[in-house]
């Protein structure tokens, strides 16, 4: 146990060096890669521009997402109608999905507890 934490210490103090040498040219990097996104000047007045904008622009999107959401819900009823002919890759599809949902619900769960298993606090 202890010769574990003794190499977990030292991964860590040597990415603490990596970062500490290396991480101020990658932020630039990334600031000079990425300007075009950058507004000028930024001005509390600006920021809540673009978070309105982001807002509504998100509110408008939501009819388009509404009809892709009928569609897909249309396409699973008409499969349902045809449970008889339904293959076994189109079944394995929906269980995987399934699981999926359930998996993010799962997760979901776990995280708004605080990462408990048991949902009690130690």
């Amino acid at each position: 146990m202890a010769s574990s934490l003794k190499t977990l210490q030292s991964k860590a103090c040597q990415a603490s060096h990596y970062i500490s040498k290396h991480g101020t040219a990658y932020y630039k990097q990334l600031l000079e890669q990425n300007k075009q996104y950058i507004q000028e000047p930024a001005t509390v007045e600006k920021c809540n521009l673009l978070s309105k904008q982001l807002l509504y622009t998100r509110l408008a999107s939501i009819p388009v997402r509404k009809e892709a959401f009928s569609k897909e819900l249309d396409y699973v009823k008409q499969l349902w109608k045809k449970k008889q002919e339904l293959k076994v890759e189109d079944a394995g599809i929906a269980a995987l999905f399934g699981l999926e949902c359930f998996a993010w619900f799962c997760s979901g769960e776990i995280i708004g507890r605080g990462f408990t298993f048991t949902g009690y606090y130690v």
